[in-house]
């Protein structure tokens, strides 16, 4: 393939997406089954920092930059019908990585933000690990198969270029 302006953009999309994509899939296959063995205060207080730490310019440029660069990637390849089609399917599915983080991990983590972790009981401290921990890991492996197709996708749209 010719370095050419679009294919910059294409890469940009790749990288970022492929960094994306390895968070979200080494996370499940790492921090998830260890958090699992995790005491509840533990658990919760590794979350709430963990939370606080990854909003950080280099996270935020992999995940918001991966949708910008796929937005892009649609825009310069459409006059290619099968790379045009590969690039919006990628684009719709890290869409939808976005959406579920910010519409489903996003406000379980605020949630949890505000628990003062130093006031509660045993018990109370089980309930909330209990209300977070299941639909965050179920939503984030969801968002995990989003963002590793997309990935797939904007490969496959890059051999079809060739």
């Amino acid at each position: 393939m010719e370095l050419t302006l679009n294919s910059i953009i294409l890469f940009i999309a790749i990288l970022l997406t492929g960094l994306s994509a390895g968070l979200f899939y080494a996370w499940q296959v790492s921090v998830i089954p260890g958090t699992q063995l995790a005491s509840d205060t533990t658990y919760l207080e590794t979350m709430q920092h963990i939370n606080r730490a990854i909003i950080n310019p280099f996270f935020m440029l992999i995940f918001l930059g991966s949708l910008v660069a796929q937005v892009a990637c649609v825009f310069v390849f459409r006059e290619n019908p099968t790379v045009f089609w590969l690039l919006l399917t990628a684009t719709l599915f890290y869409g939808a990585t976005v959406g579920i983080t910010g519409a489903g991990n996003v406000p379980l983590n605020d949630e949890l933000d505000k628990v003062e972790l130093s006031t509660l009981s045993t018990e109370q401290e089980h309930s909330i690990r209990v209300d977070y921990e299941k639909p965050w890991n179920r939503l984030h492996l969801i968002r995990t198969i989003f963002s590793v197709l997309s990935f797939m996708l904007l490969l496959i749209a890059a051999l079809t270029l060739g």
